[in-house]
């Protein structure tokens, strides 16, 4: 009997992203062992992941599993993880964008999407938040279609539209828009916005840092004081928004915004945590989009948007709420991300409907991952949670 064991995979960029995709199927039944199945297959506990396929960085030690929904709203659903680099660590508490721009194509090409001719809409429901998406992909003749000329900063070359809708964006990690009930809160002496929009995040106007908000990646991972003070007000800020001790976890996020330097709305660093990504998350970046769109938060100060009316105005005396289509130019250390939110405001609030914005997406690779036999053994130690991928 051979010491490896083989499980069918496939290696796709979604976004600025790349992961690795598994149909559900195709892993153990019980999904304590997924966790290290995960860290085995990318290579973790090596800077480099020699020994697995996960690149050594953040963006590239991803992983999406796959499955059908039995929900009535979704298709499929898609469960994401992020998969430690130095650390045999797995993290399924957020959800990735970029890593879900693949899902629908994954989908269809595995057979669990019958596609139409032209365009194919897939349901996902991303298990990580519960939260749903629908993503329209281009199948002539009923085939996925890679290529085309859509291009997105952060990536090279172009690609075909992959169209992302986010609905009901708001506390969909923990229940509210703000979880701390405030605009504004305090921590570490520096005013701030904890805002949960697709994503959980600590906004922070660049300034109140010492920084402009329009640092380099480099510039930014080099400033051993700025990561120390900014990993202190995201412990104070995951207590006080109901996530408990943070520490050792990737949510919430930080952002430090800023003014647009380049003609868009919003600038934002986001940092994911522990550093700075080199261009910015598609959660994260509807977050911002979101939290810019409110009066009284942090970001709202620097922003600088467009708003158009969507057609579907107020009804009735009693509902002075007016549809409104808002779009956000994010910019980040890479470029730019466009992004459309569907609004509904009146004189008290702003409520936002769905978040659109458009991705590509690239099979890059077919085949198996190899693992060690005694990988799929049961754990001796489940405790820790992260490790055991629970």
């Amino acid at each position: 009997m051979s010491s490896q064991v083989k499980i069918p995979c496939t290696i796709m960029r979604g976004g600025t992203s790349r992961g690795i995709y598994f149909l559900s199927s195709d892993l153990p039944a019980r999904p304590d062992a997924w966790g290290r199945i995960l860290t085995a297959v990318m290579g973790s506990g090596n800077p480099l992941q020699v020994n697995g396929v996960g690149g050594g960085s953040t963006l590239t030690s991803k992983a999406a599993i796959v499955s059908p929904s039995d929900s009535v709203d979704a298709d499929v659903d898609y469960l994401f993880a992020q998969v430690g680099i130095e650390e045999e660590s797995v993290d399924m508490g957020p959800s990735c964008g970029n890593i879900l721009s693949g899902v629908a194509p994954f989908a269809i090409e595995a057979g669990l999407v019958n596609p139409e001719d032209g365009s194919t809409t897939v349901r996902v429901r991303n298990v990580n938040t519960d939260s749903f998406i629908h993503v329209q992909v281009n199948t002539p003749e009923q085939s996925v279609d890679y290529e085309g000329d859509t291009r997105i900063d952060g990536v090279p070359g172009s690609g075909s539209p992959v169209v992302l809708k986010f609905l009901n964006v708001c506390g969909t990690k923990t229940g509210k828009l703000f979880p701390t009930a405030n605009l504004r809160d305090q921590f570490d002496g520096v005013e701030v916005s904890c805002v949960d929009a697709s994503m959980p995040m600590v906004l922070i106007a660049a300034e109140s840092m010492g920084k402009t908000g329009y640092e380099t990646k480099a510039e930014l991972d080099a400033d051993t004081a700025l990561l120390q003070r900014i990993e202190r007000i995201r412990r104070e800020a995951g207590f006080a928004m109901g996530l408990g001790d943070v520490t050792g976890k990737v949510i919430p996020k930080v952002g430090l915004v800023a003014a647009p330097a380049n003609g868009g709305s919003i600038s934002n660093r986001y940092f994911v945590p522990d550093n700075c990504h080199a261009s910015h998350s598609v959660t994260g970046a509807i977050c911002v989009s979101v939290a810019s769109v409110v009066p009284g938060t942090v970001v709202h100060d620097f922003a600088d948007y467009a708003v158009s009316d969507s057609g579907s105005g107020a009804t009735s005396s009693e509902d002075s709420a007016s549809s409104q289509d808002i779009t956000i130019r994010l910019e980040h250390p890479s470029g730019s991300m466009d992004l459309v939110l569907e609004t509904r405001s009146s004189d008290a609030e702003v409520l936002v409907d769905s978040v659109g914005l458009i991705r590509t997406a690239r099979r890059v690779f077919d085949g198996y991952a190899y693992v060690s036999r005694e990988v799929l053994e049961p754990a001796e130690n489940t405790t820790d949670s992260k490790k055991a991928g629970s």
